[in-house]
């Protein structure tokens, strides 16, 4: 079993260290390559960032209007490790200066508070992987990243063991 997917009965409150996030570093060229985030990140955050409009109307109603999310993360920082597949593609991005569709490939949540190691609950969307500075202090070399998630959420089941994503069927999750 993979150790960093390791999962143990979950009760009460949940451990940071069961919401898995994960990056196709394949970036669309082959089979899917998950790398998971973490590793040096003391804080990772999906920002929702949702577009939501509030007023009030001459009856003195309150109104109320949610549009949808602009969903984004930061990988602040991220240590370039030779060999690392998500490094390489970064470094790449970064050297070429990449835009557009260069930059996408797929994000996966995993839950591994729910289910088992062949089975845990997860989350595939696209998103484009755009790196913000390149650089960094005496602790290392660095490149950070934004994730811009796009495209509708895929429910499914992740299998720790094959490192593949399943989805439960093709409708997708808004």
């Amino acid at each position: 079993m993979n150790m960093d997917l390791q999962t143990f009965a979950v009760t009460g409150k949940i451990a940071r260290k069961y919401m898995a996030h994960m990056i196709d570093a394949s970036f669309g060229s082959e089979a899917a390559q998950w790398v998971r985030l973490g590793k040096d990140l003391e804080e990772f955050n999906v920002e929702l960032n949702p577009s939501v409009e509030t007023g009030q109307n001459i009856l003195g109603e309150s109104t109320f209007q949610h549009s949808g999310y602009e969903v984004s993360s930061d990988a602040d920082p991220f240590y370039a490790v030779v060999g690392d597949p998500l490094f390489e593609q970064l470094q790449e991005i970064a050297d070429t200066r990449a835009q557009d569709d260069t930059c996408k490939t797929k994000a996966l949540e995993v839950h591994l508070w729910d289910g088992t190691e062949n089975a845990f609950t997860a989350y595939q969307q696209e998103c484009y992987v755009v790196p913000t500075s390149y650089g960094g202090d005496v602790s290392g070399y660095q490149i950070p990243f934004t994730v811009y998630y796009t495209g509708e959420r895929i429910k499914g089941k992740y299998n720790a063991t094959t490192k593949a994503f399943t989805p439960d069927d093709v409708t997708p999750v808004a």
